[in-house]
């Protein structure tokens, strides 16, 4: 969906509410509040609570499934490269739209069965550039194991940086990758 540059910002406004309160704590009258709108205004930009958190997670989605794959094709073709540039690119997500993923990670149970299916696609598709890495990675024998598991363990390790990581410190979100890429590799 092309959504306006309004509905974007308040999609923007909802996730950083989301993630302060907690999906099932915060109110429509909370989220008009925070939007500086009233909140028979909010129906106007969505159907309801859950068209926002769907709006919020599909918006954070397309973003990372945007930076993974321009972040592939500009790295080399070698297996190390395309995982590192992997790592770096989620950690680039997480970081600059942090509120949109947070909820898309800890809020996706609360989406409705119709909303998750929609979105469903785009995780999918996120997943699958993940798992053509990891494979990728597994054939060339830099990392070793069973292919779910350390795609679970990957993608765990990387999505909780998001409660820890401190930008302002001395690790750069990419030394950040690369530390956590050498940890799993086999060498």
């Amino acid at each position: 969906m092309n959504a306006s540059p309004r509905r974007k910002e308040l999609t923007r406004l909802a996730a950083q509410l989301f993630v302060q309160e907690g999906f099932d704590r915060t109110t429509v009258r909370m989220l008009a509040q925070e939007m500086g709108i009233k909140s028979g205004s909010l129906f106007h930009h969505f159907k309801d609570k859950q068209e926002i958190l769907a709006a919020v997670i599909e918006e954070g989605t397309q973003n990372a499934l945007s930076i993974a794959k321009a972040a592939l094709n500009t790295c080399d073709a070698d297996p190390e490269s395309r995982l590192h540039a992997m790592a770096r690119a989620h950690l680039e997500t997480l970081f600059a739209d942090r509120n949109a993923h947070v909820v898309a990670l800890f809020e996706w149970r609360r989406l409705d069965p119709a909303a998750r299916a929609h979105l469903g696609h785009l995780r999918d598709a996120y997943e699958a550039l993940w798992v053509t890495v990891i494979n990728e990675a597994l054939a060339a024998g830099i990392i070793h194991g069973d292919r779910f598991l350390v795609s679970k363990f990957i993608l765990g390790a990387l999505n909780w940086t998001v409660r820890w990581y401190d930008p302002t410190g001395q690790r750069t979100p990419d030394d950040l990758a690369d530390e956590l890429v050498a940890m799993i590799m086999s060498r």
